[in-house]
């Protein structure tokens, strides 16, 4: 299975130009975007969950292999702190439904000042296993978990991911790892905050190929491997991707589409 290599959104208005033609409305960006990439994180569902109606609407502006992952609300993550996660797991799954097969793994991004609790995460986790159909082949949706509190690193964090099939959310910021780099699932996720290189927030070529043999070297070819750049000022996400996807290429690795930027 491929590399799967996208942004961390797709509505930035200082991408005009360089991906997005200047005339083109923003209301056809996202159908603009999923002809050009194999997927995109959807980090606006975080700030607010939309409805399922919007959900089927993205559905049918991207091609069938398209693979739309889906950032969970913060009322789950950072009100709800994972506390009594039923409701808000279910309200999350039911809407992003409307993807259906274009639903692609959740990712929880955890607060900075969420210590570690393992028993709330691993009711949040089971929560997202009660959905079936959701992921591959039917099964469970897949969830990635990016901490930002080092009391999780544990061994018992880890096994409790490993337990689930949920991925470790790999971290990159100013191009060094935020998170201990623990394979806990038959896939993977990766996610680019910020990198070190001119002009800011680029990442250089040794940092992103150090990435890409990291992740050779934790999954085989036939795990499904997702990579998100989350530098999106000044289009860098863009080029980062585009180079990303160029070193994985000369690795061997099998990549969706990534467009190379207008410069």
């Amino acid at each position: 299975m491929p590399v799967l290599i996208g942004t961390s959104g797709w509505q930035y208005r200082d991408w005009r130009g360089v991906l997005y033609p200047p005339g083109l409305a923003e209301r056809d960006w996202l159908e603009y975007y999923a002809g050009r990439y194999g997927t995109v994180e959807n980090n606006g569902t975080f700030y607010r969950l939309p409805a399922t109606d919007t959900f089927a609407a993205w559905r049918a502006k991207v091609p069938g292999d398209f693979v739309m992952t889906v950032k969970a609300s913060r009322y789950l993550t950072h009100v709800r702190r994972l506390r009594e996660p039923a409701e808000p797991v279910a309200r999350l799954l039911r809407a992003a439904a409307g993807l259906g097969d274009r639903l692609g793994p959740v990712l929880l991004q955890l607060p900075p000042n969420l210590r570690a609790d393992v028993g709330a995460l691993d009711a949040c986790l089971a929560e997202f296993a009660r959905f079936p159909g959701r992921g591959p082949s039917g099964g469970p949706v897949r969830v990635a978990v990016e901490f930002r509190h080092e009391s999780w690193w544990t061994e018992e964090t880890r096994q409790l991911l490993a337990s689930h099939n949920a991925a470790l959310c790999w971290v990159d910021r100013l191009g060094r790892p935020m998170a201990p780099l623990w394979r806990t699932a038959d896939w993977g996720y990766l996610r680019f905050h910020e990198g070190a290189a001119e002009p800011w927030p680029r990442y250089g070529t040794q940092a992103l190929r150090s990435w890409v043999e990291r992740a050779g070297k934790a999954w085989p070819d036939t795990a499904d491997v997702f990579a998100y750049f989350n530098n999106d000022q000044h289009a860098a996400a863009l080029y980062d991707a585009a180079a990303f996807a160029s070193i994985a290429r000369r690795a061997g690795r099998q990549v969706t589409p990534v467009p190379e930027p207008a410069t």
